[in-house]
């Protein structure tokens, strides 16, 4: 029976955890433990008799994906996607909808209820456009952080990919970087493209004008202060 595209990019996504957690040379015994267990149902699956391969190739891939599952409570300097733990940690504050804002969502659906005078509805409509303007800035930082990671990191997302499992909260922050980084890098844009570009240019633009008027604002603030000590 051959083995399935899909069953063989499995077993080597578990020949890399296996060779990640240390058969020998690891000093963690239930590491070191996890990794013979895997080796050997991969041994034993590669070279089953075509009536028993199916079956053993089912448990054998089930216990990597079970593994695989619990990536986060392998040991640190062992764990897949270590790298992008600390930008996880920082998308987990964010928005999980691209298109709702940073900070300003519980407010303005509550507002959205009431009759607004047009003073407010200048404030309300500056607001939203700060807020996806802190979102924009938020995705380059975290798109420039992730430069610093390695090959490593990419290896572990392509074998996840190809074992059918890429449904995680890495991959998606690796989809939204990758995605950031080919904005940044085309040079061949169409023309919708080209106006998405600059719309986001001019956004970010009146975002630092505006930050600087209140900037000026507060230090005229300061100054009356200051003069009144």
């Amino acid at each position: 029976m051959e083995i399935s595209i899909q069953c063989k990019a499995m077993l080597e996504l578990g020949k890399k955890l296996t060779q990640e957690l240390g058969l020998n040379q690891s000093t963690d015994t239930l590491g070191r433990w996890m990794a013979h267990y895997i080796a050997e149902l991969i041994q034993d699956a590669e070279q089953a008799s075509p009536e028993e391969r199916s079956v053993k190739l089912k448990t054998c891939c089930d216990e990597i994906l079970h593994l695989w599952k619990h990536r986060h409570m392998l040991p640190s300097g062992k764990r897949p996607f270590e790298e992008l733990e600390p930008l996880l940690r920082t998308i987990e504050s964010l928005s999980s909808e691209d298109d709702a804002p940073r900070y300003f969502y519980s407010v303005r659906t509550s507002i959205d209820k009431i009759e607004k005078k047009d003073d407010m509805n200048t404030w309300l409509k500056l607001i939203e456009g700060l807020d996806y303007s802190a979102k924009l800035l938020i995705r380059y930082c975290l798109t420039q952080a992730a430069q610093t990671m390695s090959n490593k990191t990419e290896e572990w997302a392509t074998l996840a990919e190809e074992a059918g499992i890429d449904e995680c909260m890495e991959s998606s922050l690796l989809d939204m970087i990758w995605d950031e980084n080919s904005d940044l890098e085309t040079v061949d844009f169409d023309v919708h493209e080209k106006k998405r570009i600059e719309g986001r240019i001019e956004r970010l633009e009146n975002f630092a004008e505006f930050a600087l008027e209140v900037a000026v604002d507060l230090r005229k603030k300061l100054d009356v202060l200051n003069r009144g000590e």
